[in-house]
C-alpha cells in the first residue's frame, strides 16, 4: 500500500470517527424506546445470567428482535457501569466507523483499484445516512458491517484466483490507469478466506430482519467461483454459515410465529392490492436516493433524500457506467461468437450468465460480473423496505444497500476523473507546446476535486449537527423528556418513595404502560427488584385507587406523570392532602411532592 494511500485512508478514518464520535454525550439528544429496550433487555441479560432467562437467541419483546446486538451490549454496560445513552451509541459507533473501513477493503478487492476504493469509504464516512445509524443503539447497525467484511472476505477467496482489474474490459490493450498491478497475493490460503467469510455471513442472521434477504446475493460470487474451480471453497463457505445460523435457525422453527413478528402486520401482502402496492413502494424507495427521504425523525432530516445531491448525481453516473460497461461487453461479445465457439471456452476469462451445454448467448467480463453483484445488492437489500407498507419511504429497513449505494457513487465519480485525465492526456499529445499551461490546469482541477470533497464533509457536518440535530423534533423523537425525567428521579433521596403513573396519549409506552422503557434505563429500575431498592414505582391509571390509599399512608411522596394532566393532577390533590407542586421540569412532567 504506497504511503499516499495510507495518509489518505487515515484521513478518511478520522473523519468517520469525529462525524460518529463527536458530541456523543448528547447527540442525539434523549434515548428512544427502541434503544431503551435493547439496552434495558442486555442490563438484564447481564445480571441474570442464561440460567435465568439472559442471552438469548432472540429477544420476543418489543415486537422480536435477533439477540446479537444485545448480548453483545450487556458486558459493555456491565463495564462502563453507567445508565447514559452515550454508551450504546458509541457501542454503535465503532461498528459504523469499521464498516467505514472495511468498505475500502472491500471495493479494493472488488476493482483493484485505490482511488475507487478511497472514494467509497470517503462517500460513507460523509453519509448522513450511515452517520445517524452510526450513532443510535439499534441493531440495524450491524447489518452493513457483517455485509461488508463477510464479502470482503468472500472475494478475497475469489482475487486469489482470478487477476482483478478497475476496469476490466475486454480489450486486453486498454491500460488501468487506477489499478495496482504490483498488488501481491496474500500469505493466507483462499480456504482461510473463505472460512472466516462464511462466518461473518452466518453472523448476520443474528442482527436485523433484513439481512435474510443477503443469500441472494452470493449467487454471482458463486457462479465466479464455480466457474473457477473453486467449487469446495463454496460448500466450506455454506457450512460455516450455516453452522453459525443454525441456532436462530432452530429457534425460529421452534417459535414461527416470532419468523416475521410485525413484519407480516405491515406487508403489503396483507392488503387488498399488493401489486399495486408494490408498484407504489418501488417508486417511493427508488425516489428516496434523489426526491423524498425517510420522514421520520430518528431516522433522517424528515424527507431530505437519503444522499445530498451531488452525491445522487455521482450515484446515477455510476449505475448508467455500469450498464453502459456491460452492455458494450455484451455487444462486443455476440458480434464474436462464432470466433468464441471455436476457441478454448476453458481457457477464457469472460464469463456466461447463462450455459445450456454449447450455448454462448449472453456473456460479460469478470468487470461485469461485479457492477452485477453491486446492482444485485443495491436491488436484494432494498426488498425489505420494498414489500412493507408502513412509513415508506424507510431508511432504516433499508439500511443494507448503504455500501453498494456508495462504492456506485463512487464509480460514477471515477468515471468523471478517468474522462478529464484522458482528455487532459489527448491535450498534452496534441499541444506539446503548452504542456506547462496543461499541467497548471490539471493542478487547478485536482484542486476543485479535493474542495468538491470538502463541501460534501461539511454539508454531512451541517445537516446531521446542525440542520438536524438541533431540530425540536428530533428531542420529541427521541424522547428528551422522559431521559430528563429519569435523570430528575436519579436526583431525588434513594430513601424517598417516588411513583410514576403512566398516562400517555401520544406515545409507545401507552401501548405496554407496565415498561417505559427509557425511564426504566434511566433510573435502573427495568429488574423489578431494583425498583424497590431505588423506590421507584410505575404506577397503572387502572390501579389508582390502590395507589392513592398507598401514597396516603407516606409521609414524603413524589408523583409524577409521564404527560402533563391537569385533570388528574386536581384529582391527586383533592385525594392526597397536602400534596403541593413543587417543581416544573424542562421535560414538561409537574412533579407533585407531600
Amino acid at each position: 500500500m504506497r504511503k499516499y494511500v495510507i495518509l489518505s485512508l487515515l484521513v478518511i478514518m478520522a473523519l468517520a470517527s469525529f462525524l460518529r464520535l463527536w458530541e456523543i454525550k448528547t447527540i442525539p439528544p434523549g434515548f428512544s424506546y427502541d434503544e431503551s429496550m435493547y439496552a434495558n433487555n442486555a442490563v438484564e441479560a447481564w445480571e441474570t445470567g442464561p440460567p435465568a432467562g439472559g442471552f438469548k437467541m432472540f429477544y420476543a419483546e418489543n415486537n422480536g428482535r435477533e439477540g446479537l446486538w444485545i448480548n453483545m451490549l450487556a458486558p459493555v454496560l456491565s463495564f462502563f457501569g453507567e445508565n447514559e445513552p452515550r454508551v450504546s451509541r458509541t457501542f454503535a459507533a465503532i461498528f459504523g466507523i469499521l464498516t467505514v473501513f472495511g468498505l475500502y477493503f472491500l471495493t479494493k478487492t472488488l476493482f483493484n483499484s485505490e482511488r475507487i476504493a478511497l472514494l467509497s469509504s470517503f462517500f460513507m464516512a460523509t453519509s448522513f445516512w450511515h452517520i445517524n445509524f452510526s450513532r443510535i443503539g439499534f441493531r440495524a447497525i450491524l447489518v452493513p458491517f457483517f455485509l461488508v467484511w463477510s464479502f470482503y472476505f468472500l472475494w478475497k477467496t475469489l482475487a486469489e484466483k482470478i487477476n482483478f482489474s478497475s476496469r476490466a474490459f475486454i480489450y486486453k490493450n486498454i491500460k488501468d490507469p487506477t489499478s495496482n498491478p504490483k498488488e501481491e497475493k496474500s500469505i493466507f490460503p483462499p480456504l482461510v478466506f473463505t472460512i472466516i467469510s462464511g462466518l461473518l455471513f452466518g453472523l448476520g442472521f443474528h442482527t436485523y430482519i433484513s439481512f435474510r434477504v443477503a443469500p441472494l446475493l452470493l449467487i454471482i460470487p458463486f457462479i465466479l467461483m464455480w466457474r473457477n474451480k473453486q467449487k469446495k471453497l463454496i460448500f466450506v463457505f455454506l457450512f460455516f454459515a450455516f453452522i453459525i445460523a443454525l441456532p436462530i435457525g432452530l429457534y425460529f422453527l421452534q417459535n414461527p410465529q416470532d419468523f416475521l413478528g410485525r413484519s407480516s402486520q405491515i406487508s403489503i401482502f396483507a392488503g387488498q392490492s399488493p401489486t399495486l402496492a408494490l408498484g407504489f413502494n418501488i417508486v417511493k424507495t427508488v425516489g428516496m436516493f434523489f426526491v423524498w427521504g425517510d420522514s421520520n425523525w430518528r431516522h433522517n432530516l424528515s424527507g431530505a433524500p437519503e444522499l445530498w445531491w451531488p452525491t445522487a448525481i455521482l450515484f446515477l453516473i455510476g449505475i448508467i457506467a455500469g450498464l453502459n460497461n456491460i452492455a458494450k461487453n455484451s455487444k462486443h461479445e455476440a458480434r464474436n461468437t462464432k470466433q468464441y465457439q471455436n476457441s478454448n471456452i476453458e481457457n477464457s476469462k469472460q464469463f456466461r450468465i447463462w450455459d445450456f451445454k454449447n450455448w454462448n448467448l449472453f456473456r460479460i467480463s469478470n468487470f461485469g460480473f461485479r457492477i452485477l453483484f453491486l446492482f444485485s445488492w443495491l436491488v436484494v437489500l432494498l426488498i425489505p423496505a420494498v414489500i412493507s407498507s408502513e412509513g415508506l419511504p424507510h431508511a432504516l429497513r433499508s439500511i443494507g444497500v448503504i455500501p453498494a449505494a456508495m462504492i456506485l457513487a463512487a464509480i460514477g465519480l471515477e468515471w468523471i476523473i478517468v474522462k478529464v485525465l484522458n482528455w487532459h492526456q489527448k491535450k498534452l499529445e496534441k499541444f506539446p507546446e503548452h504542456s506547462r499551461q496543461l499541467m497548471r490546469i490539471k493542478k487547478q482541477l485536482t484542486a476543485l476535486l479535493f474542495i468538491f470533497l470538502a463541501a460534501i464533509a461539511v454539508n454531512s457536518f451541517n445537516q446531521y449537527f446542525f440542520r438536524w440535530a438541533k431540530n425540536p423534533r428530533v428531542a420529541d423523537a427521541f424522547d428528551e423528556n422522559y431521559v430528563q425525567l429519569g435523570k430528575y428521579l436519579n436526583s431525588l433521596p434513594q430513601d424517598l418513595p417516588k411513583y410514576i403513573i403512566m398516562n400517555c396519549d401520544r406515545n409507545m409506552f401507552c401501548d405496554n404502560p407496565d415498561q417505559p422503557p427509557v425511564i426504566m434505563f434511566i433510573t435502573k429500575t427495568y429488574i423489578p427488584d431494583w425498583r424497590a431498592k431505588n423506590n421507584i414505582f410505575y404506577i397503572n391509571p387502572s390501579q389508582m385507587n390502590p395507589f392513592i390509599d398507598e401514597a396516603n399512608r407516606r409521609k414524603h411522596v413524589v408523583i409524577t406523570m409521564l404527560d402533563v394532566d391537569h385533570a388528574l393532577r386536581a384529582y391527586l390533590k383533592e385525594k392526597i392532602p397536602n400534596l403541593n407542586i413543587i417543581s416544573s421540569q424542562d421535560f414538561g412532567v409537574i412533579s407533585l411532592y407531600k
